[in-house]
């Protein structure tokens, strides 16, 4: 915007605050949540150029009578990955925006680690100037650890160039998950902790505790969203650290950390998403769904509203953003009541949520093929027993963190195989960036199936493509359909495909609206059921679930196409004991 027009708005503004001029919208009789003065108060507000400039009343081209109802500041996501959520990022704006999300900090590491740079520039691209703001962290492992095989590099020299390149737009390093790398000193972490001085660090660093914590904090990071029990939130809140409360669909950390949060530290603290699924952001709602059962757990509704707003914008110094007052970006919503915080009318950048247009924008970075070495076979899947007793990977409602189980084997014919009446289905992850030829063989028990197999591309963090299944051949059949589809999910049972949803967008993401991607997922979970009843055993969330299972920097045991590894030594370990 050239200086002279920022004089104009400016001088236009200061009109409407002395009201000199007519407001572009005034939200009369409102109830402002005043999440800096922490307090409750009736007030007119008003709207000029998109920045609230007054709470007095006056003429203006829109008149919205708030009959008393409570205007509350729009809602930040300070760490969610888009890609997790199956959409576009402009059809992810358009989920949340109903929901209050005004904007979202997104670490954009998992297309990263499929495409590398030319991701983070499709996801910046499809992005720019909606609605709801997207702001980036620049991905600070890809990929992750070496125990897995990504698609993609990115150095310390990347790390600087894109900060340099897009200051407005990427605000700093994303979570530093190589937390045993940082720790110890290694130096090319080290390297993209200094490109990222001066500029917000986030960190992840689950489980960790006494002088290794003090070393991490001292390298940089500000914040941890991977906290899972209270003690080790307050240690990393007595470090400084900016404690992020996540509450995913998989990983849902709010019940156990909110006793923590009082008045005298709520400041530090934000309520974030991290993944979520379409299904559950079409059916509870974004970030207002964490406000909503915060305060249902005893959490003032002021401080629920403050770690949703201007509690992430202040730590990611989103200057002006967060809050109802004069000067500040008019993101805010009417909402009902301050129990189910009923959404009536959303503003953006001081217009209402009706008049805004989610356009896409050059969203042209094209899909890769995937990249399989050889032609999958049944004997590929097959696992020679080696033992009496053998790991398996133990899924934990509720949680991305796994146990490490060791079981008796089941052995036919010489070979370990699947036991679906332990619930114990085989686990499969194949490189699919590089035509390396690598597979990981191992066990998971959780996923309830009693018969066939699911598959999916998504597979944090470095997208490769995951099996689980109780036989080799439903196995093949379901790794084979998406390698023809370019990537998605697919369940298969006795030599069919029951159902299948294609992403096709690095095998992350899908290019259709939210309705068609959540009426496919719908039949998706169907087709799953078919494999695991309707039983406890079943999970609500299978896929999501299912991708964690190579994530190899969260605890305790998982595979990856290089084997199983103990991520609590950060080594591989062995199958058979």
């Amino acid at each position: 915007m050239p200086d002279s027009e920022s004089l104009d708005i400016l001088r236009r503004r200061l009109a409407v605050a002395r009201g000199e001029a007519p407001a572009d919208v005034c939200i009369k009789n409102a109830r402002v949540l005043n999440v800096l003065s922490g307090e409750i108060h009736q007030a007119d507000v008003a709207v000029a150029a998109g920045v609230v400039v007054g709470f007095a009343g006056g003429e203006a081209a829109t008149v919205v009578e708030a009959d008393g109802r409570y205007l509350c500041p729009g809602f930040i996501d300070g760490h969610i990955h888009i890609e997790s959520t199956l959409l576009s990022p402009p059809v992810f704006a358009q989920a949340v925006a109903p929901h209050g999300t005004c904007a979202v900090v997104s670490d954009p590491h998992e297309i990263a680690n499929v495409l590398g740079l030319a991701g983070i520039e499709y996801m910046l691209a499809c992005s720019r100037d909606l609605p709801v703001t997207c702001y980036f962290m620049m991905p600070s492992c890809v990929p992750a650890t070496n125990m897995a095989t990504s698609g993609a590099r990115i150095g310390a020299s990347d790390v600087a160039a894109m900060l340099a390149r897009y200051p407005d737009r990427i605000l700093g390093l994303a979570e530093v998950m190589n937390y045993p790398g940082v720790v110890g000193g290694d130096e090319d972490m080290l390297r993209k902790l200094r490109a990222a001085r001066g500029r917000v660090i986030d960190g992840h660093a689950p489980g960790l505790t006494g002088r290794s914590l003090d070393a991490y904090v001292t390298a940089g990071p500000g914040s941890d969203h991977e906290c899972t029990e209270l003690e080790e939130a307050r240690e990393k809140l007595r470090r400084g650290l900016h404690v992020m409360i996540r509450q995913g669909s998989t990983e849902q950390n709010l019940d156990t950390l909110l006793p923590l949060v009082t008045a005298d530290n709520s400041s530090q603290f934000s309520l974030v998403s991290d993944d979520r699924d379409p299904v559950d952001l079409s059916r509870e709602g974004h970030i207002n769904a964490l406000v909503r059962q915060a305060v249902s757990r005893g959490v003032p509704p002021l401080r629920a509203v403050a770690m949703a707003s201007i509690n992430p914008a202040r730590y990611f110094g989103l200057r002006r953003r967060g809050a109802i007052a004069p000067g500040y970006r008019a993101d805010c919503m009417l909402v009902t009541d301050l129990t189910t915080f009923d959404i009536t009318d959303v503003f953006l950048n001081g217009r209402h949520l009706a008049d805004w247009e989610f356009a896409d924008h050059s969203c042209l970075t094209p899909p890769r093929a995937m990249r399989v070495a050889g032609e999958l076979t049944e004997a590929g899947f097959a696992i020679p027993a080696k033992g009496a007793r053998h790991r398996v990977i133990g899924l934990i409602p509720g949680q991305i963190v796994t146990e490490a189980r060791l079981v008796k084997a089941r052995i036919a014919n010489g070979l370990a195989v699947a036991d679906p009446a332990r619930d114990i289905a085989k686990l499969a992850v194949i490189e699919r960036h590089k035509a390396t030829g690598n597979m990981g063989l191992g066990f998971v028990s959780g996923l309830g199936l009693k018969r066939g197999a699911v598959a999916g591309t998504v597979a944090h963090d470095a997208h490769n493509l995951i099996v689980a299944g109780v036989n080799d051949a439903d196995m093949v059949l379901a790794a084979r359909t998406l390698m023809v589809s370019g990537g998605g999910f697919a369940v298969v049972a006795d030599g069919k495909v029951l159902g299948q949803v294609r992403l096709p967008v690095a095998g992350l993401m899908s290019d259709a609206p939210l309705e068609v991607v959540t009426a496919q997922l719908a039949a998706l979970g169907q087709a799953y059921r078919q494999l695991a009843g309707e039983g406890p055993e079943a999970l609500a969330h299978p896929f999501m679930a299912m991708s964690f299972l190579s994530l190899e920097v969260i605890p305790s045991l998982k595979l990856t196409d290089q084997g199983l590894f103990d991520v609590t030594t950060f080594s591989r370990v062995g199958l058979f004991v």
